[in-house]
């Protein structure tokens, strides 16, 4: 068997993740036994939830604990199957965790179709983020034709799928996203009808200049400030997909709370927290429509994969809360 280079939770981060919050180290891998397969992971995705994952307390899944693994959703390459379903060479996504190898319960793969797609989408627009966009907008969002969808970290792995099948659904997208590049790029590239620059300064009036009627349904992927400044420009009757908040993981204490409650009870608002796990009976439901939309050139999807393997997953896994990541954030391994 060859070595496992693997990340380990040392310690709980406060703030940032750093480098001594994990021991970075090779291990041996025992043989496998009736049941299991051998992958070599090819790449790991790195996603906001993950800072959360790290967090002692309660939440939607239990913390990743001290000396373990660190959790991740993985794909890669069947090397050695005890297994009848899988054989070496079959690709497969799941939640194999930060390291070079892992040994796995058949029922915890996947099988992925990389002639479909490249194996780093699956973990991202055809994976987990993906999945995350399609329930959260058309079961939580209920989006009607004609209707106004504002969508906050825009660019992203979740955001610009959710835009995208808005404007699949006949609505106005207005996506929010950090620089001038990253609007553009969801204008131009992916469809958006607007794009709003959070870090030029004045987002209510850009809002309300390309949102003239008002938001009706508002995607919501960071918290703070630009929460508080759509929540006042909603309709009655609009929704809130709640999916991630992540202007707040990494804050050392706990931050003021939403300013902008009374417009909930003013314009009868539906605000809804979700996790994609809620829908897992479905997920072949979404991963056929996504597929069927991408093949078709309708739904576009774009990876930032960055190099450096195990020992590079904390400084990579901070670029999601810099916003320097363009796309879905992945590390190959």
């Amino acid at each position: 068997m060859p070595k496992n280079r693997v990340a380990r939770l040392k310690s709980r981060p406060v703030g940032l993740v750093t480098r001594d919050n994990f021991d970075i180290e090779s291990d041996e891998l025992p043989g496998l036994e009736e049941g299991q397969i051998l992958v070599k992971i090819q790449f790991v995705s790195l996603d906001p939830a993950m800072r959360g994952w790290l967090a002692e307390g309660k939440s939607y899944v239990e913390p990743v604990a001290v000396g373990d693994v660190m959790r991740s959703y993985s794909a890669g390459i069947v090397e050695e199957s005890r297994h009848p379903d899988f054989a070496p060479g079959d690709a497969v996504a799941g939640m194999f965790g930060v390291q070079e190898y892992a040994i796995i319960d058949s029922r915890a793969a996947l099988r992925v179709d990389t002639s479909l797609a490249p194996l780093e989408r699956w973990i991202g627009g055809l994976g987990m983020p993906g999945v995350t966009a399609y329930f959260g907008l058309l079961d939580i969002g209920n989006p009607k034709e004609g209707e106004t969808l504002v969508v906050s970290a825009a660019s992203g792995a979740v955001g610009s799928i959710v835009g995208q099948i808005g404007k699949l659904k006949g609505l106005r997208v207005v996506g929010i996203a950090g620089g001038p590049e990253k609007c553009k790029y969801i204008v131009d590239e992916l469809g958006f009808d607007a794009a709003v620059d959070y870090k030029a300064g004045n987002l209510r009036a850009a809002l309300k200049e390309h949102c003239p009627d008002g938001v009706d349904i508002y995607f919501e992927n960071v918290g703070g400030e630009i929460t508080d400044t759509v929540m006042n420009l909603m309709n009655i009757g609009g929704r809130v997909p709640v999916c991630g908040m992540i202007s707040v993981y990494n804050a050392t204490e706990i931050p003021p709370g939403l300013k902008s409650i009374r417009s909930v009870l003013v314009n009868r608002l539906r605000v809804q927290g979700f996790i994609v796990f809620d829908f897992a009976k479905r997920y072949p439901e979404a991963v056929k429509a996504l597929g069927e939309w991408h093949a078709s050139g309708l739904l576009k999807m774009r990876e930032d994969v960055r190099d450096g393997g195990v020992d590079a997953f904390p400084d990579v896994l901070n670029m999601l809360y810099s916003g320097e990541n363009n796309g879905k954030l992945v590390l190959r391994v």
